[in-house]
């Protein structure tokens, strides 16, 4: 079975304020795939989200059977195992489009992890604002 392990963050400069999503893929190990992209205006719990949609997407790409995720966020963890309900509109919406990309794996799992363990991911998220506004200054 083909299995990778996901590292993901939002990161958000202000809230809401410029936003992007880090992903780390690994296989093995190894690192696979890293995504940094700058998505626009948001809150740092979109930002979050956004990036395990873009992480879960890439894994299907990638042909993946199963899938690890590790997060910081106390809320998208609780609220994808359920301990937490989902109740802002924005959030909603992107809580069913992650479960439905979820359901597209043999096998998914969650873990919250401390922060000092995602610096990749949050260096990716990061990085995706800096680099989009580096040419304005």
């Amino acid at each position: 079975m083909f299995k990778l392990e996901l590292f993901i963050d939002g990161a958000c400069q202000g809230n809401p304020g410029p936003s992007g999503a880090g992903v780390v893929i690994r296989h093995n190990g190894k690192i696979i795939k890293e995504i940094s992209r700058y998505i626009g205006s948001a809150t740092n719990n979109i930002a979050e989200y956004t990036a395990l949609i873009f992480g879960l997407q890439e894994s299907l790409i990638l042909k993946a059977e199963s899938v690890k995720i590790n997060t910081d966020s106390e809320l998208l963890y609780r609220q994808l195992i359920k301990v937490y309900k989902v109740k802002h509109p924005n959030i909603v919406k992107l809580y069913d489009q992650a479960v439905h990309l979820a359901d597209g794996f043999k096998e998914f799992s969650i873990s919250r992890i401390p922060r000092e363990l995602n610096t990749e991911a949050d260096k990716l998220a990061t990085k995706a604002i800096k680099e989009k506004f580096k040419d304005k200054s």
